[in-house]
């Protein structure tokens, strides 16, 4: 396995940049789930035929590139470009992590980094977004209630505006019941519950407005420019040190897959083996805002993952290999529980941030704190079903 099939993976992922940028700006900057908007640009090839980058346009516009016509056997079904453009980033930026001692490293250190940025970046709004809905799915089923709450309806369809604004919550507060009046539906929100989700709605929704705005500009600005003009050279040219061409692309990846392993092995799987763990709710009153001091070995964990499962694409990739790497089904399984890991953690570490909103009401209050163990719990049957998956054997697994 040389560094030719590293040299292709780099090629397709930066022709798939590419590609979603195109999209990007033939859509006008809607994407799917109408997260990012940019302004369409003006269209202009990147230069570099002696291998200089592209000269970066006006700061404010976004760029135009190529990836050359779209394949005609590639699937129809639609495709958020902002989506599109994350995953390729990320790709980019993991496969050039592990496998840097290959590539020019000067080049590598510092593209590395930016299309960090550049997917981190794009990254926010979604996240806002999903843990809004997240903690509003929660109060419903915490409050017997099958059904959302209803959203007011944007003025017309959600376009491309600097602001960005998101649809926002409406949520009714039942009136006080008489005395003489039937119990309360179970299906309707408590008054305590309503308001925390309007809390909830009014934090996150600025937090989104304020993520969206920021990928707007990201996507205008001259360092996002400067970041497409050197993918649009790597989807041609990849830089490769000139003592990598013979060089075997296997070491490295099970490098990665050790560095995964160690830090797995540190995790308290023992205490994750038991659908409950009480240890994790010691600091559940502290007043420390950071975040819980559990969840970081678990969030490493997760990004190593990542980083081994783009090291075995990267293997799997090259059609000269003969024999690709076995599917490890545990990988699948496994990064699922530490996404849910992520998600609780972050939206319990929300309910707490909305519960320490001066002058609620105590019914709110009470709420949240409902809320945040909640999440909390949701946080310990993540880590369960990853001791669960993470600890077949994988032959077994396959059969």
């Amino acid at each position: 396995m040389t560094a030719d099939a590293l040299a292709g993976y780099l090629r397709a992922q930066a022709t798939e940049f590419l590609r979603a940028l195109r999209l990007h700006r033939e859509s006008g900057g809607a994407g799917g789930n109408g997260a990012h908007h940019a302004p369409p640009p003006a269209r202009r090839q990147p230069s570099g035929t002696d291998g200089a980058e592209g000269t970066g346009g006006a700061e404010g516009t976004a760029p135009a590139y190529t990836a050359g016509p779209l394949d005609p056997t590639a699937p129809t079904a639609p495709v958020d470009p902002a989506l599109a453009l994350r995953r390729a980033a990320r790709r980019l930026s993991g496969t050039l992590h592990t496998y840097q001692p290959l590539l020019d490293a000067d080049w590598a250190e510092e593209m590395r980094p930016e299309l960090a940025w550049l997917s981190g970046t794009l990254a926010l709004e979604h996240a806002y977004a999903s843990r809004l809905e997240r903690l509003l799915q929660a109060l419903h089923r915490l409050s017997g209630s099958s059904a959302l709450p209803g959203r007011r309806p944007a003025a017309g369809a959600r376009t491309a505006t600097a602001a960005g604004s998101a649809p926002a919550l409406t949520m009714t507060v039942p009136p006080p019941a008489h005395p003489s009046a039937k119990a309360p539906d179970r299906g309707s929100l408590t008054v305590g519950a309503a308001k925390a989700g309007a809390l909830l709605d009014r934090q996150l929704t600025l937090a989104r407005t304020r993520a969206h705005s920021t990928a707007l500009q990201a996507l205008g600005s001259s360092r996002f420019h400067a970041v497409a003009d050197k993918v649009a050279l790597l989807a041609s040219e990849v830089p490769l040190r000139t003592t990598a061409a013979m060089a075997d692309l296997r070491p490295l990846a099970s490098a990665a897959e050790e560095r995964l392993a160690d830090a797995v092995a540190a995790l308290p799987l023992v205490t994750a083996g038991h659908p409950y763990n009480a240890e994790a709710l010691v600091h559940g009153l502290s007043p420390d805002p950071a975040p819980h001091p559990q969840d970081a070995p678990w969030h490493q964990v997760r990004l190593l993952l990542r980083l081994h499962r783009y090291a075995r694409e990267v293997i799997a990739h090259s059609t000269a290999a003969g024999h690709p790497p076995a599917a490890d089904p545990r990988l699948h399984a496994a990064a699922q529980a530490l996404d849910r890991h992520r998600d609780a953690s972050e939206a319990a570490a929300a309910a707490a941030h909305a519960a320490r909103t001066p002058r609620i009401a105590p019914a709110t209050a009470y709420a949240l704190g409902v809320l945040h163990a909640d999440q909390r719990h949701e946080v310990e049957a993540a880590r369960y079903a990853f001791q669960r998956s993470w600890q077949k054997d994988p032959a077994t697994t396959r059969g």
